[in-house]
Order: C-alpha cells, then structure tokens, then sequence
C-alpha cells in the first residue's frame, strides 16, 4: 500500500513538474500592451509631468532673456516753451524746443550674452533630466509588467498544484476508509495539499501586490486600458 501511494505521489510530483518545465512567460509577453503602459505612465506620473512644465518654463525664458535687452535701455526728454530764453543760467546747455536723451546700463548690456547662453543651457538641463527620468520610467514599467506576467504563471501552476493534491487527498481518504492504507500514509497526503493550498494563497498574494504596483506606475486600472 505504502507502495503503491509513494507511487501515485512520484507521478502526480512528476506530472507538476513536468507542467512547471512546460511553463513560460515569454509567448504571454505581449508588447502592444506594454506599449500602452509605458504612454500611460509618462502621461500620468506626476514627476514626469514636473519635468515637462519645467522644460517648457526654460524654453520660455529664452526668447525672454533676449527681448530683456531693450530693458537696457532707458529714455527722456524735455521740452522747453521757444518764448523762454535759449540760456539758462542755471543749466547753461538747455536749450529750447525737445531735448531727448538715452541711457544705457553697460554692465547689463555685457551680461545680457551670458544670460542668454544661460537660459539654454537651463532648457538643455531640462530636457536631459525630462530623458533621463524617461528612460529610468520606462525601464520600471517594464520590471513591473512582467512581474505581473510572472505572478499570473506562478499563480495558473499554483493552482492546477492544489488542485491535484486535492485530487489525491480524497482519493487517499476513500482508501483510508476502505482500511486500504495506513494513517500515516493518508496524513502525507493531507500535509501535500496544505502545502499546496498555502503556496496557492502565496501566489494569489504576490499576483494583486504585481497588479496593485504596475496599476499604481501606469496611473489606471488595468481593466480601463483599451
């Protein structure tokens, strides 16, 4: 008896195993989909989107540090009557009619260059982080996705595992009550499909902390994604 059950658990360990080795992830990879989390991400993340208002600020500040010349400049006049005297005594060069005149702060103007040279280097800044944060973005989308390809294969082969210890159990509980096999012998058998069912509880765990995660990147439900 002890036999012919240590016989039935090879072949059910062999059975799972074997269906474990025919298990992969690869052909359940499916690329349009991660397309699609990846554009999700980079519209939802609030960092990425940070990125993009500074970018667009910086460029701003170009065209605005180069209109910013005319500042330099300051004008005036003066109008003087033509009944008035063309001497002045007190300010001897005025004279009458308009009088105009321009200012110029030297100092800014020799800066104005290297404010301008400033403000796109700041906008190149920007667009490297914006990539930079892009690519590292991008990169995460993809570990949490096929995380979750991964916790879908380990929770089908966690599954079908309990399933077939559960199978075995009560086909070795009809035994025992038939007095066909020992105690000992119906108790490994009740050992194998608890820990089957804890390692399918396991996996149903880390399949909803994969989704919640890859959800939580993508800013939707992966439900809503069309």
């Amino acid at each position: 008896m002890k036999k012919a059950f240590k016989s039935s658990l090879l072949l059910l360990v062999f059975f799972t195993v074997k269906s474990f080795a025919q298990e992969s992830i690869i052909p359940e990879i499916k690329y349009a989909d991660l397309a699609k989390y990846i554009s999700l991400a980079k519209l939802n993340q609030p960092k990425r989107k940070i990125l993009t208002e500074k970018a667009a600020s910086s460029k701003t500040a170009i065209p605005m540090a180069t209109l910013s010349y005319l500042d330099l400049l300051n004008g005036s006049y003066i109008y003087r009557p033509d009944n008035k005297v063309s001497i002045n005594p007190i300010n001897p060069y005025s004279v009458n009619g308009f009088q105009l005149g321009i200012n110029l702060n030297l100092g800014a103007f020799l800066q104005k260059p290297f404010m301008i040279k400033k403000a796109k280097y700041d906008y190149k800044v920007a667009q490297l982080e914006q990539q930079d944060y892009d690519a590292t973005l991008v990169t995460e989308v993809k570990a949490k996705y096929y995380d979750y390809i991964q916790s879908i294969a380990q929770l089908k082969i966690a599954t079908q595992a309990a399933q077939d210890n559960k199978g075995v159990a009560e086909n070795q509980r009809y035994k025992f009550e038939k007095s066909e096999i020992t105690l000992d012998t119906y108790n490994q058998s009740r050992t194998l499909l608890t820990e089957s069912s804890t390692q399918r509880i396991t996996a149903e765990v880390t399949f909803l902390k994969a989704k919640d995660q890859l959800e939580e990147l993508i800013g939707v439900k992966l439900t809503d994604v069309k």
